[in-house]
């Protein structure tokens, strides 16, 4: 029986030899630490009784030595894709940490994703240090601004030889990851000593290999007083339907976990559970009916890929080449005036769409935390030379997730899981 972890790439010669300035007293993570991949004796005795191996990730913190010196490193940090609560502490995160802890002299913020990589969009870097970072915790978006969209991989890599950048942190979800690990790749192809770290950002919860993603959890508490103010609604008017249209492209954490943390809720649709209309004794429009006739008002959370195949048309694609969904919220509201009108049964629909409230919030107080630890870790990775990584969190403890693991797939809801048996107990009552 072997413990083998996942393996993580290292720059070219990335040996390291140079003591870390970090004090003495700090608490050094080995590099054979590993936390456990599968949670449960049962996983982890497949895996032994089938390649006799137990799979692992490399647990993430600080090392006693380093690969770069910090004296001589230039790092920069981008923002790609849509916003999301948090993107400003992890920038604040990285750049203090780069330079009041490592003492890198250097730190540019690189305006509009990887856009900003590319001379021909005419952005200029800007120089972050703890002035330019200060006080940004406390604003929703990015300082450093946002883009979708792919740029050619030589011509960012170009710009990285140009301004001598020995370290680059990507902060986004699975196409800006998809990117940095297209970057890390040609990187070492040409044996060149910059690492690319990966800081895992979606407010759909839905990257792979890792417990959550930073903005997850001020989405839902962002959501909950949505909830109520549905729910009064409802019950202020005769048979009151609260309809709640949350993000989740493919996955639907958002209005699971919303269900979850405020019970006004009454009907969950994510897109991982398929639903029809009517026509079956679980549709969903012949039970809300139930619903209204016993109670009188009901609560209605919809994620906004559900339903996608309910609704005629072609979907588009944007910049990054995702699938664009139609508006559920928008079809369902439709749909349930249509379907009560039909029946002579009077309702009285209230519809919430709080998608872009929540994206530029600030973090909550949790959030805030775990993005600290977030780029504190990412740094420490990349100055022991680590790339084409992201910082995960498993088991309660930050590791090392080689990219191309992580945006294999989408993380989504297990329809016979303990999270989705929970929503099931706690809403249709």
């Amino acid at each position: 029986m072997k413990i083998e972890a996942f393996p993580i790439q290292r720059v070219s010669g990335g040996e390291c030899r140079i003591a870390t300035p970090l004090a003495q007293t700090t608490p050094f993570t080995r590099d054979d630490a590993k936390v456990l991949y599968d949670r449960e004796v049962s996983g982890a005795r497949i895996d032994l009784e089938s390649v006799e191996t137990i799979y692992a990730f490399e647990k993430a913190g600080p090392r006693e030595k380093i690969f770069f010196d910090p004296r001589w490193c230039k790092a920069a940090i981008l923002t790609a894709g849509g916003l999301c609560p948090g993107l400003n502490n992890v920038i604040k995160g990285l750049t203090e940490t780069l330079k009041m802890v490592y003492g890198v002299p250097v730190v540019y913020g690189i305006p509009y994703g990887y856009a900003g990589l590319n001379p021909a969009c005419g952005y200029s870097p800007v120089i972050l240090d703890d002035l330019t970072v200060d006080g940004i915790h406390e604003q929703g978006g990015t300082i450093l601004a946002s883009s979708r969209g792919n740029q050619d991989v030589l011509t960012m890599l170009e710009t990285l030889i140009r301004m001598d950048i020995n370290m680059l942190f990507c902060i986004g979800g699975d196409g800006t990851l998809r990117a940095a690990h297209e970057l890390a790749q040609e990187i070492q192809k040409r044996n060149l000593n910059i690492c690319v770290i990966g800081i895992p950002k979606t407010i759909d919860n839905d990257i792979c290999m890792i417990d959550k993603t930073f903005g997850f959890e001020t989405a839902v508490h962002a959501t909950n007083p949505m909830i109520t103010v549905a729910h009064n609604e409802a019950k202020g008017a005769p048979n009151g339907i609260g309809l709640i249209h949350v993000m989740g492209r493919d996955s639907g954490f958002i209005a699971a976990y919303s269900s979850l943390a405020n019970p006004h809720v009454n009907f969950c649709l994510v897109p991982e559970v398929k639903f029809t209309l009517e026509g079956q004794p679980d549709s969903f429009l012949p039970m809300l009916h139930d619903r209204l006739k016993r109670r009188h008002h009901a609560v209605v959370i919809v994620a906004e890929g559900a339903g996608q195949d309910l609704i005629a048309g072609e979907r588009q694609v944007d910049k990054s080449g995702n699938l664009l969904n139609n508006n559920i919220g928008m079809f369902l509201k439709d749909q349930i005036k249509d379907y009560f009108k039909r029946q002579n049964f009077e309702v009285n629909i209230k519809y919430f769409d709080p998608t872009y409230l929540i994206r530029g919030i600030p973090a909550n107080s949790s959030d805030a935390v775990f993005c600290l630890l977030l780029a504190q870790n990412a740094v420490h990775a990349a100055m022991s030379g680590r790339t084409d990584m992201l910082v995960g969190h498993w088991s309660d403890t930050f590791t090392h997730v080689p990219i191309e693991m992580a945006i294999r797939e989408r993380k989504k809801i297990n329809p016979k899981g303990s999270l989705w048996r929970c929503v099931q107990l706690n809403t249709r009552r």
